[in-house]
C-alpha cells in the first residue's frame, strides 16, 4: 500500500474506533489532514469543539493562529500534515487520559511511519511527552533534536500563546526558526536544502472571548 492508502485506511479505522471511552461522546473523529509525503508533521493534543464538529484538526481560534505562524515561516497547511495524540475530543476539553493516549498512539505511530517526515513539531506538553518524557516545555521549546531517523522540535501549543500573551514572543521565535531547522534536518538526512521565502507580517494580538484548549 502507498502512504496515501495507508493514511486513508487509518482514517477509516479511527472513524469507527471504540477502543476507549472518547468514542462515546464524539461527533466526528479527527484523524489528521495533510499530504502523505509531508516533510513536516505537526502533532497537537486533541480535538476541540470545532474539530469535533468538522472532523479536521486546528479549525478553531488556535488553528487560525497556527495558519498565521505557518505563513510567517513560509509554509502552508498544504505543505504539512497535522494530527493529534488523541483522535476524538476529550469531554469538556479535559486532558487526555493515559489509556486514551495509549490507544491512539498506535494510530499516530502508523501515521508517522507512513508519512516518514523529516521533522515532527510537537504542539503542547502531551505530544512533547511522547518524544521527551519528563521534559519541561518551557526549557526545551524550539530546540530540535534527532530521534532515530527524524528530528523533533517541541513547541508551545498555539492556544497557550493566545491564553498567555507573555508566551507569544517565544512561539513566534520558534516558528521563525522552522525553515532553517528544516534545511538543517534535510542536510543531516542527505536531502538537498532549499530556499524558503518567509512571509513577514505582524500576527494580530487578539484574544478571543472564549477559546478551546485544544
Amino acid at each position: 500500500m502507498s502512504a496515501e492508502e495507508i493514511l486513508n485506511q487509518l482514517a477509516k479505522e479511527v472513524s469507527a474506533c471504540t477502543k476507549c471511552a472518547l468514542h462515546e461522546s464524539r461527533k466526528k473523529s479527527v484523524p489528521g489532514d495533510g499530504p502523505a509525503n509531508a516533510e513536516i508533521m505537526f502533532i497537537g493534543e486533541g480535538p476541540g469543539f470545532h474539530e469535533n464538529e468538522q472532523g479536521h484538526p486546528f479549525v478553531g481560534a488556535s488553528g487560525k493562529f497556527l495558519d498565521q505562524l505557518l505563513a510567517q515561516a513560509g509554509v502552508t497547511r498544504a505543505d504539512v500534515f497535522i494530527a493529534n495524540v488523541v483522535k476524538c475530543r476529550p469531554p469538556g476539553n479535559r486532558d487526555p487520559l493515559p489509556d486514551e493516549l495509549a490507544v491512539c498512539d498506535a494510530y499516530l505511530e502508523a501515521q508517522i511511519n507512513a508519512i516518514n517526515p523529516s521533522i515532527i513539531v510537537t504542539l503542547g506538553r502531551f505530544s512533547m511527552n511522547k518524544f521527551f518524557p519528563g521534559a519541561k516545555i518551557s526549557t526545551v521549546h524550539g530546540q530540535m533534536q534527532r530521534i532515530g531517523e527524524r528530528f523533533v522540535i517541541p513547541m508551545f501549543h498555539p492556544a497557550a500563546a493566545l491564553h498567555q500573551s507573555a508566551l507569544k514572543p517565544s512561539i513566534l521565535g520558534d516558528f521563525a526558526k522552522l525553515p532553517d531547522q528544516l534545511n538543517e534536518a534535510r542536510t543531516a538526512l542527505g536531502k538537498p536544502a532549499i530556499a524558503v521565502k518567509r512571509k513577514i507580517e505582524e500576527v494580530p494580538d487578539e484574544r478571543p472571548k472564549q477559546l478551546n484548549l485544544f
